[in-house]
């Protein structure tokens, strides 16, 4: 593996400069929350002084221009309106948000996949426990060959009673990249609605909510464009902001404003918090395009090249084969674990490696076979000897 080593030598300076990772600790999990860098955080407590120093102010005349600007900022980046964007505290929020405001009866179905993150998956089964739709699965297959067995099976499930569909752009638990492009055009040509869960894509790969044409999108902020936790955002076509509200119905119900959508109103205030993190979106995308040369093109393609790097050597000393082919995986990868391993419990193994070896990677049950898997994530500051040292720990907890 010493050519997979030499592939990704980085640019000569210091990560630890620029995030706050414990470096005792191999941090191979950036896709559950991410890490903000510490230049963005420096801009967001920046933020919190002003807010603070004078908070009607802030609030009353600095809020709204900061909001608009980072808003535009993010539009660009994702390939959408600027009008058709809010942001919101996480993706979970934006699709109970959709989801509770859609009216559905006992007459509708809704489709979503074995694959689906399980916090949107209890907010699907929360509204349709309550207006009678039913909640159909499609059972994507796993191990997969082909995006198209992911539309196959998607598209067998849908019948005329089909009112929505809830899909993971990037799936959670086995890191697929669903063909997502194909199945809204697909399900669009049925007059099916789609919400897509796209909390990993944003910074992970290319995106254009424009090209996707899905109804609703939702992404985080937070994951893969570093910024701080609690900025996320909702798409909505145009034609449909009219029947999405917020969770908290505030001040924009009945503004007497007209220089804004209601669908914008709505979202932009919900009550006082902390908008600052969502402020900082601008901040961390600059910040992590200007680490490499190509900026986030090359950024994105190096975090791929060195997944499926490390899942080549992880699949290797663990002597399995790869669960899904290198065109579904972004910048995490999924290791299906057998043997010894297989038994442990979830949060046990998970404990292990972290109280153990000092190794931060998340342990996924799984129903099905395999029954667990590890999932490794590639974020710039990760390097290849990350995932060697992985492969020897793994190679001692299971011998």
């Amino acid at each position: 593996m010493k050519q997979e080593t030499e592939n990704f030598k980085l640019r000569a300076f210091d990560f630890e400069k620029f995030w706050s990772l414990d470096p005792a600790v191999t941090f191979l999990n950036h896709g559950s929350f991410g890490a903000c860098p510490k230049a963005v955080l420096e801009v967001q407590q920046r933020l919190r002084q002003q807010l603070e120093a004078e908070p009607v102010r802030f609030f009353g005349r600095d809020w709204e221009t900061l909001i608009d600007s980072a808003r535009s900022k993010l539009a660009a980046f994702v390939g959408s309106d600027v009008e058709d964007l809010v942001f919101v505290p996480n993706a979970t929020t934006g699709v109970n948000a959709v989801l509770r405001s859609l009216d559905f009866s006992s007459a509708d179905e809704i489709i979503t996949t074995n694959h689906e993150y399980n916090a949107c998956r209890n907010a699907l089964d929360f509204v349709a426990s309550r207006t009678g739709a039913r909640v159909v699965v499609a059972k994507v297959p796993f191990p997969i060959t082909s995006p198209q067995e992911v539309v196959t099976a998607v598209m067998e499930k849908v019948s005329s009673k089909t009112k929505l569909a809830l899909l993971d752009h990037v799936t959670s638990q086995t890191a697929l990249i669903f063909p997502i492009q194909e199945l809204v055009k697909q399900l669009q040509a049925r007059e099916i609605e789609t919400l897509i869960d796209g909390s990993h894509a944003p910074g992970m790969i290319p995106l254009n909510l424009g090209e996707i044409g899905a109804t609703y999108y939702v992404g985080n902020c937070h994951k893969w464009l570093c910024a701080p936790k609690g900025a996320g955002f909702l798409y909505v076509q145009r034609e449909q902001q009219v029947k999405i509200h917020p969770l908290t119905i505030s001040h924009g119900a009945n503004s007497p404003r007209t220089d804004k959508s209601r669908f914008q109103l709505e979202f932009d205030w919900m009550g006082t918090d902390d908008p600052t993190a969502c402020m900082c979106v601008p901040e961390a995308i600059d910040f992590m395009g200007s680490l490499l040369p190509g900026g986030w093109i090359e950024l994105m393609q190096r975090n791929h090249d060195m997944v499926l790097a490390a899942r080549k050597l992880l699949c290797e000393v663990l002597e399995v084969a790869p669960v899904c082919p290198d065109d579904m995986i972004g910048s995490m990868a999924v290791l299906p674990i057998y043997g010894k391993l297989e038994n442990w419990d979830f949060m046990f193994f998970h404990d292990q490696l972290l109280d153990r070896f000092g190794v931060e990677v998340p342990v996924i049950p799984w129903e099905g076979n395999p029954r667990l898997l590890i999932r490794v994530s590639a974020q710039i500051y990760n390097q290849f000897e990350d995932y060697e040292y992985l492969g020897k720990v793994l190679t001692q907890v299971a011998s």
